[in-house]
């Protein structure tokens, strides 16, 4: 039985492998062993067996990996966890994430809906996680969506942003990223009145809007370079 146990989880890893290696980029061996929890000699004797089984891995140890363009791969089928997973992801999105991504998360689940078996189906509608927001969030339902396509498509965004102790100022800012903090939603920035990163709380802006001006990611600007800088703190 033990055995039989061990057989299936190493089953189970070699499919969740061929299913990260199918968005056609490299993945290092060290980011796999990351994932699935498991050493990187694990990883090289697992994409081995999968090389000898037929499956068209490419790539070698140090560089990474990647499945050849064109395999024919089964359509992914979800068990029970993973569609609660999905349920409570897309109850958030519709709650916190804008009205937008909202509709696009109830979207995406009636797809899902659509093609699980009959059997799993009502793990959708008999799930019991809910996500629950009292009162309208304009920040949510409007300054969300305008900050999210702005950092998209890289156009520069125009705000008026009130602080803690109650003074107000302009600022013309590079939109680098969204954080949700639990009930609390903060856009990173490149904030041009101060020629330096800076966080802004979205139900502190009183006004925004998107600019038709654009801007690209200058070396010592980037979300990357904030994000290096936040974790020298």
């Amino acid at each position: 039985m033990k055995a039989a146990l061990s057989t299936m989880r190493r089953a189970d890893r070699l499919f969740q492998i061929v299913q990260i290696l199918r968005n056609k980029r490299l993945v290092t061996a060290k980011a796999l062993a990351e994932r699935l929890e498991v050493s990187e000699r694990t990883i090289y004797r697992d994409i081995q067996d999968l090389s000898l089984s037929g499956v068209p891995v490419e790539g070698e140890a140090g560089v990474g990996y990647r499945l050849r363009h064109g395999l024919d791969i089964p359509p992914i089928m979800f068990n029970a966890d993973e569609i609660q997973a999905l349920v409570v992801a897309a109850r958030l999105a519709k709650t916190w994430a804008g009205s937008e991504l909202g509709h696009f998360a109830q979207s995406a689940l009636d797809k899902i809906t659509a093609v699980i078996p009959a059997e799993l189906q009502h793990k959708i509608d008999g799930s019991k996680l809910f996500a629950l927001r009292f009162g309208p969030r304009e920040d949510i339902d409007v300054n969300l969506d305008v900050c999210r396509k702005a950092i998209d498509q890289k156009r520069q965004l125009r705000i008026q942003y009130c602080r803690a102790d109650g003074e107000t100022s302009q600022r013309l800012i590079r939109p680098l990223g969204l954080y949700f903090w639990g009930s609390i939603w903060t856009l990173a920035g490149w904030c041009e009145l101060r020629g330096d990163f800076r966080n802004f709380r979205l139900d502190r802006i009183q006004s925004l809007h998107a600019e038709e001006l654009t801007f690209t990611d200058d070396e010592g600007q980037s979300l990357q370079d904030f994000i290096a800088r936040m974790s020298c703190r």
